[in-house]
């Protein structure tokens, strides 16, 4: 097997990481035993919440209530059941009174008011037979949440002759934040095994399928150290661990699925250890430092937004997809030169083979067997290609049609299971006590010199009253100079007139500084600093990702070919969004309560991580569709040979992705079900109907031209770019946007095949067919 040319870095790269395997695996360890004791209890320091905008007027007027009228924003509610009684019997009201005196006297527990305080009606239900305790406990997430787990066991219960439930955004947090590490495990209990067999079933060796699985423990374990970090200096999601988890085990499988499989083919080509490393770093590892790369940038392009829940998945992402790169081009490698042929041990396929050929020729026949039925589907898909590409753009534009009808909201109780505490409590307060207690807007109102008379005050609330969305107004309450006023809007607290009616509010001339607050104010907000920020976002996206698959093909129309078709593979993940967990459908099936709405951060968030993984398969296909292009100067055979190379390599990879994204789906959180479900039907549609259907054909219409580029364009390729292939900078010029492509029937010449010294042979003769040939020598 001839050298192959590359430049000097990536030579010293490969004696780098193959010089002293023993001492890189050991190093590794012992990282990986730092990183679990690092990563400890890092869960423990993440939030729940991230979803408002930091620097919005909603903040800034919530943290004001805070500081000067506690009672105004109470995160817990206790729910007093009296049972058959009234709540305004003496016993239980004498009960009411002592519970909340109690709770007053707790550390860090101010702004305490019940209905038998303060006789408000919005705390009484309709029945008379349940009450509400309000409070706040101070602090932010962390702190709300361990003074709750220390008072939560002395009122929960029953209490003579009333039952106490505990309710509230703070028990809402803590039980969601619980729930997640809960279903975390278990997600990892069901992913870890089904992926071991599906890995064993695509390498046939158990020792090639651990070294995957070993990849990615090591990228998750160093992801949570980095978070662990993180949460030091910024706010981290609880959310991000669930990202963590499925992309240091998807994007683990992808990467070394590719190294070890390039490897193997290596070593049956003849290849001597440490020359199938090395060539297999020069051509597979380059490609998946180009992947990580593309995936890397969708990810930090989250960075852009305020909310620190999604920069939390920018932070997790980040980190976990350069770890499992780093560990499948440092360990991976270091590995293989010590495994060497006892890579293909424990072929436990050889169970179900019974009279063929053992070891690696069996497998090459497998793989050529595979490869030849990806090659077939990509000669049927570009002999027919009008066909094809309108249907698979009609049917995935089809698909994505519900989106148009989305509507945005804000993550309440409803996202937990309907079994949950907070979740039971909050329901009875949505259909049994009159308006929404806790879904008002509230209105500052702040007068630094103190000058505001109680007519001016007065004044002001009529003209909020005089709104058409508004169904009461209470206030105003004042207090050193500021006051506020609480204004229950009609409908539902975050529907269209409740947000409608926050900038009714916003535009009401005052005396004073006024600002707004609340679930619908918190939503217009998020949803005002996602539509600033997302056109620098995907514009991050989109010129990097263009430059990038560029520097990998040097043609102008692939880039933006890779874009648009990627941007389509996600159609029928936002379609089903909405179909499935806005409008209800499934919900019985799936187990998830339906709030009528998309909480506002979830669409970026799942096109950010989608489009990164649709890129990282899309270079794979595109890397081995460049090098048969090099060499043959071929573009239909090209297509069919890059398809035939990776397209079983790709859906088997797509396969096991959607596996632990399905595992992070069975969460009985509905943001991270949605999550989970939906970026597994993103990657299969991908790999199964873009990668195979909609590439090739649309390739094919395009034809020659493909690999068009400008003059200087091509020299800059030529002197900077990166390719994966072993070719030399002697390249075919690519053909011209005016010179005819070859038809779709012709084959490739057979002179163009690499020389070698004998043509391998099958077990029924010499093999003849050109493309057979290739495969053989390419394998």
């Amino acid at each position: 097997m001839s050298e192959v040319n590359s430049p000097p870095s990536l030579g010293g790269w490969t004696r780098f990481v193959t010089a002293r395997p023993r001492l890189s695996l050991l190093a590794a360890l012992v990282l990986t035993a730092l990183a679990v004791f690092a990563g400890s209890g890092v869960a423990e320091r993440m939030g729940s919440g991230g979803w408002a905008d930091p620097s919005a007027e909603s903040t800034y007027a919530t943290k004001a209530l805070e500081r000067e009228f506690p009672a105004s924003q109470p995160n817990v509610l206790l729910l007093v059941d009296s049972g058959r009684a009234s709540v305004d019997d003496p016993a239980v009201a004498a009960e009411g009174r002592r519970l909340a005196e109690r709770l007053a006297a707790e550390k860090d527990v101010t702004g305490v008011g019940s209905y038998w305080q303060t006789g408000s009606p919005a705390l009484r239900a309709q029945d008379g037979r349940q009450a509400l305790i309000a409070a706040r406990i101070q602090g932010d997430e962390k702190a709300a949440a361990e003074v709750l787990e220390r008072i939560a066991p002395d009122f929960r219960g029953a209490h003579g002759p009333v039952d106490v439930s505990i309710g509230g955004p703070v028990a809402v947090q803590h039980e969601m934040t619980t729930i997640i590490q809960d279903d975390l495990l278990r997600a990892e209990m069901i992913a870890l095994p089904v992926t071991l067999v599906l890995l064993v079933m695509v390498f046939g060796s158990a020792i090639a399928a651990l070294l995957p699985l070993g990849v990615g423990i090591v990228a998750i374990l160093g992801t949570n150290a980095v978070l662990r970090g993180i949460t030091e200096f910024a706010d981290v999601s609880v959310f991000a661990q669930n990202l963590t988890t499925a992309l240091g085990l998807g994007l683990a499988i992808d990467y070394a699925l590719f190294i070890v499989r390039r490897f193997r083919e290596e070593l049956a080509a003849g290849a001597e250890v440490r020359e199938a490393v090395g060539i297999t770093l020069r051509t597979a590892g380059r490609t998946v430092l180009f992947s990580a790369l593309t995936v890397a940038v969708s990810l930090a392009a989250m960075l852009v937004f305020p909310q620190y829940f999604l920069r939390s998945f920018a932070y997790a992402g980040i980190a976990v997809v350069l770890l499992a790169a780093g560990a499948a081009l440092i360990l991976l490698p270091a590995a293989l030169v010590l495994l060497g042929h006892r890579v293909n041990a424990l072929d436990l396929r050889r169970l179900f083979r019974r009279g063929r050929a053992e070891g690696a020729a069996g497998e090459d026949g497998d793989s050529a067997q595979a490869g030849a039925g990806w090659g077939r589907v990509a000669g049927l898909v570009m002999r027919r290609a009008p066909l094809f590409a309108f249907a698979t753009i009609a049917g995935l534009v089809l698909l994505g049609l519900p989106f148009l009808g989305v509507k945005f909201g804000t993550p309440d109780d409803r996202q937990l299971p309907s079994t949950a505490e907070s979740h039971v409590v909050q329901q009875q307060i949505r259909d049994g006590f009159p308006g929404s207690p806790a879904g008002g807007l509230e209105v500052l109102a702040e007068d630094t010199e103190s000058r505001t008379t109680p007519a001016e005050y007065a004044d002001y609330r009529a003209r909020i009253a005089a709104l058409p969305g508004v169904l009461r107004v209470d206030g105003p309450v004042a207090a050193n100079g500021s006051a506020f006023f609480t204004v229950q809007p009609k409908g539902e607290a975050v529907g269209r007139e409740a947000q409608h009616l926050v900038h009714e509010l916003r535009d009401v001339t005052a005396p004073f500084e006024t600002s707004v607050t609340g679930r619908a104010a918190v939503l217009e907000d998020s949803k005002a600093a996602i539509a600033d920020r997302l056109p620098l976002a995907l514009g991050i996206i989109a010129v990097v990702t263009l430059l990038l698959v560029f520097l990998l093909t040097g043609s102008v129309l692939i880039p933006v070919q890779a874009v648009v078709l990627n941007a389509l593979s996600l159609t029928a993940m936002f379609g089903a969004v909405v179909w499935v967990f806005q409008d209800g459908n499934l919900s019985g099936l799936l187990s998830f309560t339906s709030t009528g709405d998309i909480e506002t951060t979830l669409p970026v968030l799942m096109f950010c991580i989608a489009f990164g993984l649709s890129m990282d398969y899309g270079v794979f296909l595109l890397s081995r569709i460049k090098e048969e292009y090099d060499h043959t100067g071929d573009h239909e055979h090209a297509v069919r040979f890059g398809l035939q190379r990776t397209g079983g390599l790709i859906t088997a990879a797509a396969v096991i992705l959607a596996v632990v994204m399905v595992g992070i789906g069975t969460s009985r959180v509905t943001n991270t079900k949605m999550l989970g479900l939906g970026i597994a039907l993103a990657v299969l549609m991908d790999a199964m109907v873009v990668r195979s259907l909609l590439v090739p054909s649309v390739m094919k219409l395009m034809g020659a031209s493909t690999w068009w580029a400008p003059g200087p364009l091509r020299r800059f390729h030529q002197r900077f770019g990166l390719s994966e292939g072993e070719i030399s900078r002697a390249e075919p010029q690519p053909a011209s946007p005016s010179a005819p492509g070859p038809t779709t029937d012709s084959e490739p010449k057979t002179d163009s095949v690499p020389k070698t010294d004998s043509v391998p042979k099958t077990d029924s003769g010499p093999e003849t067919d050109p493309d057979a040939v290739r495969d053989k020598v390419e394998a």
